[in-house]
């Protein structure tokens, strides 16, 4: 992360992919730094260039010059809302509202001090572009590394991800205890650490492995692994858990086709279990 003579720079590297920013605020650049310490970037070969503009932190209107239209007071707590029109994608919340190019790489950002609304940018951008190449998805999933491989551990909220997490032994390198990167790699896919933190309020290791198998998560009154019926209700099982927030037909078709194409590809099956550390000799 460095600074230039008219602006401050910051390179986000996540499963591969750079995003810089250019931020006019050394207190927001040392706000990012902390943030994403564990993840740098290659600025060289971004893939998203942004500009942020800071606002004041109760801002009442944006206006609309190059921006989607905001005339509403921003809610933080407003859902987001992310569309295309031609080639610029729009992307909003109640903190933030941002437009990106993916043809010029290039967006622009007007938020407040917060690094929770470039949070939310990051995962929107990220989801656009692995839907873009049909190559990987997002999943609300923990994720960790054991003898070289990965194991996914998909679920709703409060389906235990943070618990299984909290449960992995010493030799586990964590990934995600929220949301696991996916990435199509070869024959197979590759589960690649993020910044994208759960209760555990940690960010995960900035490593990669291939993916051994996708457990699907329910708590229950004992450690058991059971086997998915068919495919069809492996994928739709990920497909309830796979973020994507943009209203695209394209777009959505081609998340669907890469859930359907995981599926054939790595095993998914149920893990029931206890909040006890015995549910990883089940794992290895």
């Amino acid at each position: 992360m460095t600074a230039t003579a008219e602006r401050l720079t910051a390179d986000i590297g996540i499963g591969g992919m750079t995003v810089r920013l250019h931020v006019p605020d050394e207190a927001f650049l040392r706000m990012v730094e902390d943030r994403y310490a564990g993840f740098p970037g290659s600025g060289d070969d971004a893939e998203c260039d942004f500009d942020i503009e800071l606002l004041p932190e109760r801002p009442t209107e944006i206006d609309s010059v190059g921006m989607a239209d905001r005339d509403a007071e921003m809610d933080p707590d407003e859902d987001v809302r992310v569309w295309r029109e031609g080639e610029m994608w729009n992307l909003t919340r109640g903190d933030f509202c941002a437009e990106w190019n993916p043809a010029e790489r290039r967006g622009r950002i007007r938020q407040s001090m917060n690094p929770y609304s470039v949070d939310c940018v990051l995962r929107i951008v990220h989801t656009l572009a692995l839907a873009r190449n049909g190559g990987g998805f997002l999943v609300h999933a923990a994720s960790a590394i054991r003898n070289g491989k990965a194991f996914l551990f998909s679920g709703v909220s409060g389906a235990g991800k943070t618990t299984i997490s909290r449960l992995a032994p010493g030799d586990a390198t964590l990934l995600t205890d929220e949301i696991s990167y996916v990435r199509r790699a070869g024959e197979g896919y590759v589960a690649y650490g993020t910044p994208f933190a759960g209760e555990l309020a940690e960010p995960g290791a900035n490593v990669q492995a291939p993916i051994d198998t996708l457990f699907l998560l329910a708590q229950g009154p004992e450690n058991r692994i059971t086997e998915i019926a068919s495919p069809s209700e492996a994928a739709r099982a990920l497909l309830r858990n796979i973020l994507f927030f943009a209203h695209d037909a394209e777009l959505v078709n081609r998340v669907f086709r890469a859930a359907l194409d995981f599926v054939q590809r790595v095993p998914v099956k149920r893990l029931t279990f206890m909040p006890d550390e015995r549910v990883w000799e089940l794992i290895e």
